[in-house]
């Protein structure tokens, strides 16, 4: 049916000697020459584009359950196999949007442009797909395999052909992103699929490690406490910290100044509200807060046995409204950001709730 179609409307351009006309498409043309402007020529163009509509929504259809499947097998992020609340796979829909979006403002929404990255796409599935049957009937070998390889095989030399074709003749006008596109996606598929590969590995936990693990002595809890002055988030800290320790554990208050005046008043209140957690004073000259902290934990890691845990209890306020954090600075997150994925510590935030 597509072949007698586009042979059809290819003879009739031809016979018709319709050229390419900015801003009209060729079947525009053809029916507008054939039925001139009337009621028929405007009932065509409108279901040309509900047709081109279906067709541009199949990428909504396909793509999102393609992206799960690969999801699965860990080739692409665990997220783009989660069903939204419509039961549909959001996140590949979302994604889909944006780079389709992204596609348009880059080629200025060019369609003779954006038609060659079409081509390619479809005219390569095709390649591989055939190519694919090919194989499966030289392994099934069932009756009439041969002919249907030959079929197959034939399909496959025309697509391929096709896609060399758009390649070269619109390589400057956006075919080279397909180029560079393809093996960039595979590497990044691989690369996923090896990092999964790893987690699996090191998270595999035996009966025999867990005994291991549970029976060896737990040593001390060291509970860090950063503070920038006796508030009300440092109380409830410090109450959470006596809760979570034991006899032989050990509880600092951790305070970095750069005013050595300030630093003095500090010191000297904390004595009068908790003399028995021990305050560490860390001077800062150039005003930096957290990386005087972390060389602090460092530290304190090479001098504490290896089956000791580090427990940095985070003081920190939650506001009422959203927009009211963006005027109070974020140490409490930068800390929990430079701390957890490069020192062998627990980071904990023992939050304090505004009401208004």
């Amino acid at each position: 049916m597509l072949a007698i179609m586009l042979g059809g409307l290819g003879y009739l351009i031809i016979y018709l000697h319709l050229l390419p006309t900015q801003g009209y498409t060729l079947l525009s043309l053809l029916v507008e020459d054939i039925f001139s402007r009337t009621l028929i020529y405007y009932v065509i163009q409108i279901l040309m584009m509900v047709i081109l509509y279906i067709a541009a929504n199949t990428a909504y259809n396909g793509l999102p359950p393609l992206l799960s499947f690969m999801a699965v097998d860990g080739y692409v992020p665990r997220y783009f196999a989660n069903r939204g609340e419509r039961l549909s796979y959001s996140n590949g829909i979302q994604v889909l949007t944006l780079m389709a979006g992204i596609l348009i403002v880059l080629f200025q929404g060019n369609i003779e442009h954006l038609i060659s990255l079409y081509a390619i796409g479809v005219f390569l599935s095709f390649t591989i797909a055939q190519s694919a049957m090919v194989v499966y009937w030289r392994q099934c070998r069932e009756r009439n395999w041969r002919l249907f390889s030959v079929i197959n095989g034939f399909g496959a030399l025309v697509t391929a052909c096709v896609v060399v074709i758009v390649l070269i003749t619109k390589f400057i006008y956006g075919a080279w992103i397909i180029v560079l596109l393809i093996p960039t996606l595979v590497y990044m598929f691989l690369k996923v699929h090896h990092h999964y590969d790893d987690v699996r590995e090191q998270l595999l936990l035996t009966p025999e490690e867990y005994t291991k693990v549970m029976t060896t002595d737990l040593g001390r809890n060291i509970i860090i406490i950063p503070i920038a002055s006796p508030t009300q988030a440092v109380a409830k800290a410090i109450r959470y910290a006596k809760i979570i320790s034991g006899p032989k554990d050990k509880i600092y208050a951790v305070h970095v100044y750069s005013d050595d005046e300030r630093g003095k008043k500090i010191k000297t209140l904390w004595r009068q509200l908790e003399p028995d957690i021990e305050l560490i004073m860390l001077q800062s000259p150039y005003r930096q807060l957290t990386d005087p902290l972390i060389t602090f934990i460092q530290e304190m890691r090479k001098e504490t046995a290896p089956k000791d845990t580090i427990t940095v209890l985070i003081p920190e306020f939650e506001t009422k409204k959203l927009w009211h954090r963006l005027l109070h600075n974020q140490s409490g997150w930068l800390l929990r950001l430079r701390t957890l994925p490069y020192l062998d510590v627990v980071v904990s935030t023992v939050p304090l709730q505004f009401t208004k």
